[in-house]
């Protein structure tokens, strides 16, 4: 099959092996190791032309070594990126923390602040090169068929269009956290107000003022984070207590930008400068998800869809990508015994569902210990903790836990029977 954008459009129906929903990292890197292993995908996406919204951009080495073993990672970065040498915290800008990925095997010794729209657009290049694509821009998922209790496929339909039947042997939710796939099978998000905080997100220019690492700032008001960006650009996350943001906005831009000049008094001037109304803030809802069913007959959830976390940490992308990879070779032992059962899927959630679970954990941890308010004493002991991170072999043991996570998955290149680019 050749790639296409859409279907002819006398045709009512279309035929593949397996149907992806979503083009965000977890379904573009699926779909190319399906791709390269010689099946047929059908990637229905509700943008077009990566008019997607973008959150998180920071990518953990396990998630580096995903797209370098898919071959697309060189030529991401190549695009413009920018690598970061650690995670650092600081108190009224006394450095408390300092997580250094530089202990850390080179080629994966940093963490790397890559623009999501290049990864997905690098990912999406080598899927257009392969054969067996047939992409669906501009088709949102409406609902899912079935029969006798297992999916069969999506009706997706583009706006003003007649709806579209994608009959497939499995359809995969990589949709994100409001995932409409999962919706549409009913099943429970299983949402939890897990995080005491919300983060507005913004982004300001700021060439030849890098920091070189993700810094989390704690002042008595809070947190705030911030990394540098491509190209020269500083990333900002103002964490706020959860559900607050309408108080906050009534307090007016000149108590906002004062409190966010305190916080990082080295871009206090560009601050001022550039944050002009709410409307430069872009809100994240923060809240912890564990889908309650991942597989069924026919369907399987990956990434934010069967999992949602928290921005600490910078998780979602890393677990979204080895999702993928571990998902990769229980679909294609699926689509080639011609057995799209639960049970057959099952070995996926077994293995990265205890891994969501872990982090999950981890993140609430964090973000008491690092966002969380207190006194000085609360203050004394996160120092003392931080001290003792940084400083003991333990720290290098925490920083891999952190880059790779409790299951390093590696792809499986050796079911790919097809090079990049398509040719023998």
């Amino acid at each position: 099959m050749s790639s296409l954008h859409v279907p002819p459009m006398d045709r009512a129906d279309v035929r593949t092996d397996v149907c992806v929903v979503g083009a965000g990292p977890a379904g573009l890197a699926l779909t190319l190791m399906l791709l390269r292993s010689g099946v047929d995908v059908a990637l229905v996406e509700r943008s077009t032309r990566g008019r997607r919204d973008f959150h998180g951009e920071i990518l953990q080495p396990g998630g580096q070594r995903v797209l370098d073993e898919l071959g697309v990672l060189d030529a991401a970065r190549a695009r413009g990126a920018r690598a970061l040498d650690g995670f650092q915290v600081l108190q009224d800008e006394r450095l408390l923390l300092d997580i250094d990925y530089r202990r850390l095997p080179a080629p994966y010794d940093c963490l790397l602040a890559l623009p999501q729209r290049h990864l997905l657009a690098e990912l999406l290049d080598a899927c257009h090169a392969l054969p067996g694509l047939l992409l669906l821009e501009g088709y949102r998922a409406k609902t899912l068929t079935q029969k006798d209790g297992r999916v069969t496929g999506v009706v997706a339909q583009r706006r003003g269009e007649t709806p579209l039947t994608v009959q497939a042997s499995i359809v995969v939710g990589a949709d994100g956290r409001h995932s409409q796939v999962r919706a549409a099978a009913g099943i429970d998000a299983g949402r939890r107000e897990a995080f005491d905080q919300d983060v507005a997100w913004f982004t300001l220019p700021a060439p030849g003022r890098a920091t070189g690492a993700v810094r989390v700032h704690r002042t008595e008001g809070g947190a705030v984070l911030a990394h540098d960006a491509h190209p020269g650009l500083l990333r900002v996350g103002w964490t706020l207590p959860h559900r607050t943001w309408n108080r906050v906005v009534a307090r007016g831009m000149g108590e906002i930008r004062g409190e966010l000049a305190a916080a990082l008094p080295r871009f206090a001037d560009l601050i001022h400068e550039h944050l002009r109304s709410p409307k430069d803030l872009r809100l994240l809802d923060v809240f912890a998800a564990q889908a309650g069913e991942w597989v069924r007959h026919g369907l399987m959830l990956i990434g934010d869809s069967a999992h949602t976390h928290g921005p600490i940490g910078a998780q979602g992308i890393n677990l979204a990508l080895q999702d993928a990879a571990a998902a990769h070779p229980v679909l294609l032992d699926a689509v080639r015994a011609g057995d799209a059962g639960r049970e057959r899927l099952l070995p996926y959630e077994r293995r990265r569902r205890p891994v969501a679970a872990a982090v999950h954990r981890m993140q609430r941890v964090q973000a008491k210990a690092l966002l969380g308010s207190g006194g000085p004493v609360a203050t004394r002991a996160r120092a003392r903790a931080a001290s003792w991170v940084t400083r003991s072999p333990a720290g290098t043991r925490i920083t891999r836990r952190i880059a790779y996570g409790g299951d390093a998955v590696r792809v499986r290149d050796d079911l790919f029977a097809v090079p990049l680019g398509g040719g023998a």
